[in-house]
């Protein structure tokens, strides 16, 4: 009988144990703004977490798990909240050892890349890489594209690595059926396409070496990736990997990270560095556009609003109206500069070796946004005012 016992509590132990574990944390805004979609990021403390549930007021809301180092464990948390201002609400999470299903939450976010094959079909993936540093004319679109509903954004798989713009009329998901490239049936529709000629530029918050007289393309590497990272539900993940960059004498590495949240237009970018960048300047900003007015604090912002067309073929496509804008505020900024094609600052990396900052863009046919410059500019003074730590998490 006492073997019957102890198979009873080793059974019932080894259920118990299986069980998922539960956390309430308390977040406040910190900002006398109401915030829609305001994204809450968790660190993971046990590794052995696989799925989680997240409720608030009792009710389940969306929710996401990232491996952002991708070594099968999970890292991050994130969810999304809208908040009064000032307003507390509190969030349990279950944790559980054991993974969910995916797709339970309605996608809000997409990410995609697709090598072209010889018969001139794509195939999907979510990884690329190239010694010569560039597969820019293997990959449909060239390169990883991400978006939420408001823009869609793609990055050059090439020296350039520019990020470019895809603008919207309606708030929708749309690149897993127009791929970057609508047919005249889908514009019909009321598709968005792309809005902006980048050529050569910093495009939007493209990171570039620096010269002495104009932003530089990152060139030569030893070898460059793209990696689709996370994709959805609510956030997407994209890495641009250069590595063996000959700068300024020396080989450094570059890794450039773009977080984009659903219900956002701005993306997060993070560039890390590994090697000696002592003394080393790096650039970003905006590029300038035909036409086109700036907006700047001569410190850490830069915006610009202009008219031009977004392609070569001017006859089927008109001009595009939009605003782009780069908020440093995280970033050591040495000054405001300029070259031919764009606005720019000066930048050298912290005391981390990075240098962090957010991009933004606006299309003037957006049903939902802004149509003028000054409303434009007034969302991005706006923008870069609110404090850098919106939420404070309590747990």
């Amino acid at each position: 009988m006492k073997y019957i016992f102890f198979l009873f509590f080793l059974f019932t132990g080894l259920c118990l144990q299986a069980q998922p574990t539960t956390k309430v944390y308390k977040v406040r805004n910190n900002s006398n703004e109401k915030l829609t979609d305001a994204a809450i990021v968790l660190p993971i403390q046990n590794k052995s977490v696989k799925g989680i549930t997240v409720y608030c007021q009792g009710k389940e809301i969306a929710s996401q798990l990232d491996d952002l180092n991708q070594d099968g464990i999970a890292d991050e948390i994130i969810f999304l909240s809208d908040f009064k201002r000032k307003e507390k609400k509190e969030f349990t999470i279950l944790f559980s050892e054991k993974p969910f299903p995916e797709n339970r939450y309605t996608a809000r976010v997409h990410a995609q890349m697709f090598k072209k094959e010889k018969d001139k079909s794509i195939t999907p993936i979510t990884e690329a890489s190239s010694p010569t540093g560039t597969l820019y004319n293997k990959l449909h679109h060239h390169g990883p594209a991400f978006e939420s509903e408001f823009i869609a954004y793609r990055i050059y798989f090439d020296k350039k690595q520019t990020v470019d713009v895809y603008g919207k009329f309606y708030k929708q998901l749309e690149l897993s059926r127009s791929l970057w490239y609508p047919t005249d049936e889908q514009l019909k529709e009321g598709f968005g396409d792309d809005i902006l000629r980048v050529s050569g530029s910093t495009g939007v918050g493209t990171l570039k070496g620096w010269n002495g007289k104009k932003a530089i393309h990152i060139e030569p590497v030893d070898n460059r990736e793209a990696k689709i990272i996370a994709n959805g539900p609510l956030r997407t993940v994209v890495d641009m990997n250069s590595d063996g960059w000959q700068y300024n004498g020396k080989k450094i590495n570059l890794k450039s990270r773009y977080i984009l949240y659903s219900g956002h237009r701005d993306v997060e970018v993070y560039n890390t560095f590994s090697g000696n960048t002592d003394s080393m300047v790096f650039c970003t900003g905006v590029q300038k556009i035909k036409g086109g007015i700036t907006e700047q604090n001569g410190k850490d912002r830069i915006a610009v609003w202009g008219t031009d067309f977004p392609v070569n073929d001017t006859v089927k496509y008109g001009k595009q109206t939009l605003g782009l804008a780069v908020d440093l505020r995280k970033t050591n900024c040495i000054k405001p500069t300029e070259d031919k094609v764009n606005y720019l600052f000066l930048v050298k990396p912290d005391k981390n070796n990075q240098i962090n900052y957010r991009i933004t863009v606006c299309s003037q046919k957006e049903t939902f946004g802004y149509h003028k410059s000054k409303d434009f500019f007034k969302y991005v003074r706006n923008w870069t005012s609110q404090p850098c730590n919106l939420l404070e998490i309590n747990y």
